[in-house]
C-alpha cells in the first residue's frame, strides 16, 4: 500500500477524526502488534495523508486527491482544546448540581450561557412596564387619486411624542379645521443587495422563519442533501456542500457556474459586471465555502421527484439563496413627504410625514427574498401608493384615526432568534447551535409556548446558581472570548495548553467557592404568609424532585407525629405576565413538516396536532406548566348567570364559572345514578391524579363512595346489589354485578359499545 487518504469531515472535528485515525493506522496504538510484525516481513509504514473537499461529487473528490496534505495540528489542537474544555465545566461542576438541586442535571460551558440568555430576557419581559403613546394618522387626499395616510411626527419641525389620549384628542380636535399643504417631496432611488449564500446560522434561522422546521430537524435534512441522494440514471449525488461553516466564500467554478445560469435564464439585466463578493468574518477558515448547491444547473424542479418533502423545501432554499447572491440589486423608488397642517384656531403647525416606495427592478428578489423577524419598515413603504404631489399643493383632509397603542416588551426568543443572538455575541460555533438548543430542551430547562422558549422553574433555580457561583467561567464575555482563543489556537497563534492552563486558574478557582457557597436546594426552607390547612402553622416553600411545593413548617422528619401537610405550589416559574399573552396564543408548527399544528381532543384529553395528517403523524402532549386555552361555552353559570367554560387543571379539563374567583362554581358531571351507599347524593364523573376515569359520590367528603366502572341504576337479577356496571373486556363491553361473589354478566347495548368505538 502506497498511501492512506484520510477523508472526515473538513472541520475541526474532522481533523481530530483524522488525526485519531492516523495514530492508529501507523501502530502506535497497537504496540503489541507492531512486535508480532518484526517475526515476519513486515511492510514498511503507511503513508497517511489528508484530503478534504466541500462537496461530496466526482469532480470534487477527484481534485481533493490531487492535492493531498498533511494533517493539520493546529486544527487538532483547537478541537481538542475544546473537548477539554467542556469536559472540565460538564463532569465538575454537574455532579455538584446533582448534590445540591437533583440528581440527573447538566451542565455545559455553552449550554448554560445558552440558557442564562433565555432566562435573562424572560426577567426583561416580567420587569418590562408598559408605556402608553398614541400614534395620529390623517387620510388626505390630492388632486388625483389614491388617497393615503400620514402619520403626526410633532410641530414645526420638533418631533413630539403623544403619550395619553388628552393630548391626542387636543391634537385632533386642533386638525380638524387646519388647512392641508404639502411642506416638501424628496424622491431617490434606493437599492436593496442580494444577501450572500448561506452560513450555517443563516440557514437554521431561514429555515426556522420560513419553514418552521426546528434547528435540529434542519441541520438533519442538510446532512442527507450532503451526504447524496439518488437521482435516477445519475446515481447518488452530493446536492450540496458541507453544511457547517460561517464562511460565505464560494469556489471561483461555483460562481462561474451561477453567473452563467442566471445570464442564461433571467437575462444581462439581472447579471452583474463582476460577481458579488461578500465581507468575511474575522475567525473564518479560508478553506471553508458557503452552503450551497454543488450545481447551479439542478434546479430544484429537476430534482424534485428524488426527494422527500422536507428535503426539497431545504434544498429549494439553498438553492434559490446562492443563485440570488449573484444577481444586480433590487431597485425602488422612495418617494418622502412632508405635510404641514396650520391650525385655524392659533399658530401652530402640525408636521406629518408619508413615505412610500414603488419596485422599478426585482433584480435578486425574482429567486429569493431573506425572511425577517417582526414588522419591516420596508414592507410599510411599499404599502403606501402616493399620487403625483408637489410643494405647496393643498390636501383634503378625508379623515383623522387617533390610535393608542403600549410599548410592548422584548419577544421571547424562538429557534431563529437564539442562534442569531449566539452568533452575533460570539458563543458556539457552527456545529454547535443545534446540539445547544436540543440539550436545554431535553435537560428541561427551557419549554417552547407558541414557538417561544421560556425558562422552566428548574431551569431558573440552576441558571441562577450557576451564574452566582462561578462568575467567571458562565459570563458571556469571557465565554465568547474563550471561542477567540480557540480560533487562535486554529491559526497557530495560541498554544492550546495555554489557554487551558489560564482557564483551569479561574475555574478551580470558582469551583472552590461553589462547592463552599452554593445554596443547597434540597434543604432550602423559604418562608410565606400561606397556613397549613391541618394544624393553621406557617406554609415554607421547599423543593422535591419535581419542583417546589409547600409544606407545614413544623415537619421534622425525625418526629413521626409532626404535621405532615403538603401541596402543590400552584405558581409555575416563571408567571407568564400579562404584557406577553399574545406569544402564548402564536401558532406553532410541526417540526417534522412545517405545517400549523391545532389543539384536538381525544379520549386522554387535549394534544396538539399536525394538519398534515395522514401524511404526517406528528403529535406532541399539552406538558405541565404549557398553557392551554380555555374554551368558552354558552351555557350560563346557574350561580351567578355568566358564562361557563371549559378549564384545565391538574386532573385535566373541568367546567367551571368564567367569573371565577368571584365565582366559584364548578359544574360536576352527574351521571343520572343516585349513589347506592347513601343514598341521598348523586353519582358524579371525575378524573383522578393519574389520569384514569371514577365514578364517585357527589357529597364527598361526606360520603367515600366510589366505583372504578360506571355504574346502572339497575338492581342485580342474581344477587340483589343495588347496581351494576359497565365494564369493558377485550371480548366488548358487558353490564357487570359489582359484587365479587356474583357472576352475573351479560352483554352491553350497542349503544354501549359504540362509545367506546
Amino acid at each position: 500500500m502506497d498511501a492512506i487518504y484520510l477523508a472526515p469531515d473538513p472541520d475541526r472535528e474532522g481533523e481530530a477524526i483524522a488525526a485519531h485515525l492516523a495514530f492508529e493506522l501507523s501502530g502506535n496504538g497497537h504496540a503489541k502488534k507492531a512486535k508480532k510484525k518484526k517475526k515476519g516481513e513486515a511492510d514498511a509504514p503507511p503513508r497517511i495523508q489528508r484530503v478534504t473537499f466541500n462537496e461530496i461529487t466526482k469532480r470534487a473528490v477527484q481534485a481533493a486527491f490531487e492535492h493531498p496534505r498533511a494533517i493539520d495540528q493546529n486544527l487538532v489542537d483547537a478541537q481538542q482544546a475544546r473537548r477539554v474544555l467542556d469536559r472540565l465545566v460538564g463532569y465538575q461542576v454537574s455532579p455538584l448540581l446533582w448534590d445540591k438541586v437533583r440528581r440527573g442535571l447538566s451542565a455545559g460551558r455553552v449550554q448554560t450561557v445558552a440558557l442564562r440568555l433565555i432566562v435573562e430576557r424572560e426577567r426583561e419581559i416580567k420587569a418590562f412596564e408598559k408605556k402608553e403613546y398614541w400614534t395620529i394618522d390623517a387620510n388626505l387626499a390630492g388632486s388625483k387619486p389614491p388617497s393615503f395616510d400620514a402619520r403626526f411626527l410633532g410641530k414645526g419641525e420638533e418631533k413630539i411624542e403623544v403619550t395619553n389620549g388628552e393630548d391626542a384628542e387636543k391634537i385632533r380636535a386642533a386638525l380638524e379645521q387646519a388647512d392641508w399643504l404639502v411642506r416638501s417631496v424628496d424622491k431617490k432611488e434606493r437599492r436593496r443587495n442580494a444577501a450572500p449564500p448561506f452560513t450555517t446560522s443563516k440557514l437554521q434561522q431561514d429555515s426556522s422563519r420560513k419553514l418552521r422546521f426546528s434547528v435540529k430537524r434542519t441541520m438533519m435534512i442538510a446532512q442527507r442533501l450532503y451526504e447524496g441522494v439518488e437521482l435516477g440514471e445519475e446515481g447518488l449525488v452530493g446536492l450540496i456542500t458541507y453544511m457547517r461553516t460561517d464562511s460565505t466564500r464560494v469556489a471561483p467554478e461555483a460562481i462561474q457556474e451561477v453567473r452563467e445560469y442566471v445570464g442564461k435564464e433571467y437575462g444581462a439585466a439581472y447579471l452583474p459586471e463582476t460577481p458579488n463578493t461578500y465581507k468575511e468574518k474575522k475567525a473564518v477558515q479560508a478553506a471553508h465555502e458557503a452552503i450551497r448547491p454543488t450545481s447551479a444547473m439542478r434546479h430544484p424542479d429537476l430534482v424534485k421527484q428524488y426527494l422527500k418533502e422536507d428535503e426539497f423545501k431545504v434544498y429549494k432554499l439553498i438553492w434559490q439563496r446562492f443563485v440570488a447572491s449573484q444577481i444586480m440589486p433590487a431597485v425602488f423608488d422612495q418617494t418622502t413627504v412632508d405635510i404641514d397642517a396650520k391650525a385655524k384656531t392659533s399658530s401652530d403647525v402640525f408636521w406629518f410625514r408619508v413615505t412610500g416606495s414603488v419596485m422599478k427592478f426585482d433584480g435578486f428578489l425574482r429567486v429569493y427574498e431573506e425572511s425577517k423577524e417582526g414588522k419591516d419598515e420596508e414592507d410599510e413603504e411599499l404599502k403606501h401608493k402616493l399620487p403625483a404631489l408637489e410643494a405647496g399643493q393643498k390636501l383634503t383632509l378625508k379623515e383623522l384615526k387617533p390610535e393608542q397603542h403600549f410599548t410592548e416588551p422584548p419577544p421571547r426568543y424562538n429557534e431563529a432568534s437564539l442562534v442569531k443572538e449566539l452568533e452575533e455575541r460570539g458563543i458556539g460555533r457552527p456545529s454547535t447551535y443545534s446540539a445547544i438548543l436540543s440539550t436545554i430542551q431535553e435537560r428541561q430547562y427551557v419549554q417552547k409556548l407558541g414557538g417561544k422558549f421560556t425558562p422552566t422553574e428548574i431551569g431558573l433555580v440552576v441558571t441562577d446558581l450557576l451564574v452566582e457561583n462561578f462568575r467567571d467561567i458562565f459570563d458571556i464575555a469571557y465565554t465568547a472570548g474563550l471561542e477567540e482563543k480557540l480560533d487562535e489556537i486554529e491559526e497557530g497563534k495560541e498554544k492550546w495548553t495555554d489557554t487551558l492552563a489560564e482557564f483551569y486558574k479561574k475555574f478551580t478557582k470558582d469551583l472552590k467557592y461553589a462547592e463552599k457557597h452554593m445554596e443547597n436546594i434540597k434543604r432550602m426552607e423559604k418562608p410565606t404568609d400561606e397556613k397549613c390547612e391541618n394544624c393553621g402553622a406557617p406554609l415554607v416553600i421547599k423543593w422535591g424532585k419535581h419542583g417546589s411545593f409547600y409544606a407545614c413548617s413544623t415537619y421534622d422528619k425525625e418526629d413521626p407525629n409532626t404535621c405532615k401537610f403538603t401541596k402543590e405550589n400552584p405558581i409555575n416559574l416563571p408567571d407568564l405576565d400579562s404584557a406577553d399573552v399574545q406569544e402564548t396564543t402564536q401558532e406553532e408548527y410541526c417540526e417534522n413538516c412545517g405545517r400549523v399544528m391545532v389543539l384536538k381532543r381525544g379520549r386522554f384529553g387535549q394534544f396538539m396536532a399536525c394538519t398534515g395528517y395522514p401524511d404526517c403523524k406528528t403529535t406532541r402532549r399539552l406538558d405541565q406548566g404549557k398553557k392551554v386555552p380555555d374554551i368558552p361555552l354558552d351555557e350560563p353559570c346557574p350561580k351567578c348567570g355568566r358564562n361557563m367554560m371549559i378549564r384545565h387543571g391538574r386532573f385535566g379539563e373541568f367546567t367551571a364559572c368564567s367569573g371565577y374567583p368571584e365565582c366559584k362554581y364548578v359544574k360536576q358531571n352527574f351521571i343520572g345514578v343516585k349513589c347506592p351507599e347513601c343514598k341521598e347524593g348523586d353519582l358524579v364523573e371525575k378524573r383522578a391524579r393519574k389520569g384514569n376515569t371514577f365514578y364517585g359520590c357527589g357529597n364527598y367528603p361526606n360520603c367515600k363512595f366510589t366505583s372504578a366502572h360506571k355504574p346502572i341504576a339497575e338492581k342485580c337479577p342474581s344477587c340483589g346489589s343495588e347496581y351494576l356496571v359497565e365494564k369493558f373486556l377485550k371480548a366488548g363491553p358487558v353490564i357487570a354485578c359489582p359484587n365479587k361473589e356474583c357472576d352475573y354478566e351479560r352483554a352491553a347495548p350497542p349503544e354501549a359499545a359504540a362509545t367506546t368505538a
